[in-house]
Parts: structure tokens; C-alpha cells; sequence
């Protein structure tokens, strides 16, 4: 299948330098590169000038047209017509050398597929443990394998507040389980919706879907929305054995504040966007468990060491939270 790559980067040279790095050994090699450019300086054009990668081509935005989802669609109007596949990898990933080998293998086993999703291997500690495994309160079972359940999944349970669906899929009152949640058990899953910094989707979505411009600078969240839109057209899945490493670069990221205020607010605006009209336990829900989260933050400046971060991200969560009451994102008509 003959499928491009756009990596949309943002002040961060030398992890993009090793994500391509990684590109370049890969067993299936894309057919073109764009790296779309929003950072200020000109370091990252400068680090590919002096470093060679085949089908390269190297775009810097204006910065009217900065930011994460304004960058991924000037990436979308440049890639060549004969694509069929759009992947998108954040800069700050590291590939193993048979991703795109098994992501495309996926739209071959499923050619119903809009999208598909490969797997960040480093974050989480995974143990198999086979058959009729009965999970502690603080672990997380599924498909024959655990992991560590955080204390904010921890206290939803004991509050009945959990996700009440498989990872991927997006509950009526929002807060569902990530991606991260799938295990390392290298099998195809069907979900709706998937990371956006680890996706691919046909060309042809592109025809009548977009990346929305709501999402401002780092756009946290913008996956999920365009990915729960998507998946009311058609199918997506995750291929589990389509795996990378994700580095977590500190450049380019907002101050916690911001972020704070972005979880809240974006968070709000997905669920409503995937449910205009949720139900009122739905909603009281989606609040309770916004508050807890909320509250947990705050705990953090006395159980953590990063004690001024904790604060400054709980600060702007709270903030975030009750702006909605006087000041709700504008969802528009679907």
C-alpha cells in the first residue's frame, strides 16, 4: 500500500532527528515524509539539512498555522494523491523496525478499517498471568494480563465511578480507559477511538473529516475527537504488535496551569461532542469523577516530591472546572 508519514514537530530537533533515525531502518519505508514545522527557531530545519532521510520534504508553518491540529491538516493538503495510507507519529517517538510493517498488515486483515493504532511499549509494566487471574482492588486485568491500577482508578471503583467499557471505547459519562490499558499480547483490537501521536487512517477519510481547529497550541485531546467522530462512520483498531517507544520530550509543552485548565476544558468538549445530550446521571457523573481528579491533583502536594507542579496543574484543573459554568466551549452542530 503506498502510504506517507506526517510527524508535525514543535522545538523539538533532536527528537525528531531519532524518531527518523528509526524510520530509516524500518522494514517498510514510506513512499514520502512531510515534517510540518511550527517552532519558532530554526534548529529543526537546520537538523535536516545536515541529516540525510529518503522521500523527506519539510514544510515550516506560518503562525497563523501553528499548532498541532491546524499543522496535521496542512500536512493532510500536501500528501500525494496516489496515498492511500496517512500515518502520524508525535516527534518524540522511537519506532520498533517492523511498525509500519504491522500496521499496514492491519488494513490487510480488516479492509474495512478507517483507522488503525499502533502500541507505546515503555509506559506501563505489563505480567501475563494466564487464565482465572482474580484482580487486587489496585490492579488492572484484561485479556490475560495486569498492570498497576493508578490511585485515581483506584478510589472510582470504590466509588463505583470506574469505566464501565473495554480500553479504547468512550463510556456515556466520559472518563472511559485509554489505549494505554490494552495489553502487550500482540492481538488486533477493535476500539473507537485511538492516540494521535501513534495513528493511520485511509486517505479517503480525509475527504470529509478534519482535524478540529478548537484545539488550540498542544491540542490534548484533539485524538479522541476526531477518532470518536471517526468511528461513527466505520471501524478502527489497534494492532498491538505495531510497537514504539514514546520519550516524553519536555520541550514544547505547555506550563501545568495551562495544561490543568486544557484537561478540563477539552475533556468537557469531547464528551460532548461525543454525547450532546448525555443523560443527568451521565452528567453528574462526568463532574464527580472531574472533581475527584481534581482533588487527587491537589493530594499530590503532599505525597509527591514535584509539589509547585502539583499545585500549578491542580490550580488550573479547578479553574478549568468552574469556568464551564460561565464559560462552556462551543461544541458546534455535527
Amino acid at each position: 500500500m503506498n502510504f506517507s508519514l506526517i510527524v508535525c514537530t514543535y522545538m523539538r530537533s533532536d527528537s525528531l532527528i531519532k524518531l527518523l533515525q528509526s524510520v530509516s531502518l524500518q522494514t517498510l519505508y514510506p513512499d514520502e515524509i512531510w515534517i510540518i514545522d511550527g517552532s519558532t527557531d530554526e534548529k529543526t530545519k537546520l537538523a535536516l539539512e545536515t541529516n540525510f532521510f529518503k522521500n523527506l520534504h519539510y514544510l515550516k508553518v506560518s503562525p497563523e498555522e501553528r499548532g498541532l491540529t491546524r499543522q496535521r491538516n496542512v500536512g493532510i493538503s500536501k500528501v500525494n494523491p496516489a496515498c492511500e495510507i496517512v500515518c502520524f507519529l508525535d516527534d518524540d517517538t522511537v519506532l520498533e523496525v517492523d511498525f509500519f510493517e504491522k500496521l499496514l498488515e492491519t488494513y490487510h486483515r480488516f479492509p474495512e478499517a478507517l483507522g488503525v493504532g499502533g502500541y507505546i511499549y515503555n509506559e506501563v509494566k505489563w505480567d501475563f498471568v494466564g487464565e482465572n487471574y482474580i484482580p487486587a482492588i489496585d490492579e488492572f486485568c484484561i485479556d490475560e494480563w495486569k498492570r498497576a491500577d493508578g490511585s485515581r482508578f483506584v478510589l472510582r471503583k470504590r466509588l463505583g465511578l470506574d469505566a464501565n467499557l473495554p480500553p479504547g471505547y468512550f463510556p456515556e459519562f466520559g472518563h472511559g480507559r485509554s489505549i494505554g490499558f490494552l495489553p502487550p499480547s500482540n492481538k488486533i483490537y477493535e476500539v473507537k477511538q485511538l492516540m494521535g501521536g501513534v495513528s493511520s487512517f485511509k486517505k479517503t477519510v480525509f475527504d470529509s473529516q478534519q482535524f478540529s481547529t478548537y484545539f488550540e497550541g498542544y491540542g490534548l485531546y484533539e485524538d479522541a475527537d476526531f477518532t470518536l467522530r471517526l468511528s461513527k462512520l466505520g471501524k478502527l483498531y489497534v494492532n498491538t504488535a505495531a510497537r514504539l517507544a514514546h520519550h516524553h520530550a519536555p520541550s514544547g509543552r505547555p506550563n501545568l496551569y495551562d495544561y490543568g485548565k486544557m484537561v478540563v476544558r477539552n475533556g468537557w468538549y469531547v464528551w460532548r461532542m461525543a454525547f450532546p445530550n448525555p443523560s443527568l446521571k451521565s452528567k453528574l457523573k462526568w463532574h464527580a469523577i472531574t472533581g475527584l481528579l481534581t482533588a487527587i491533583r491537589f493530594s499530590n502536594v503532599l505525597t509527591s516530591q514535584k509539589r509547585q507542579q502539583a499545585f500549578t496543574e491542580g490550580l488550573g484543573r479547578c479553574v478549568g472546572w468552574w469556568s464551564l459554568w460561565v464559560n462552556k466551549p462551543d461544541c458546534p452542530d455535527k
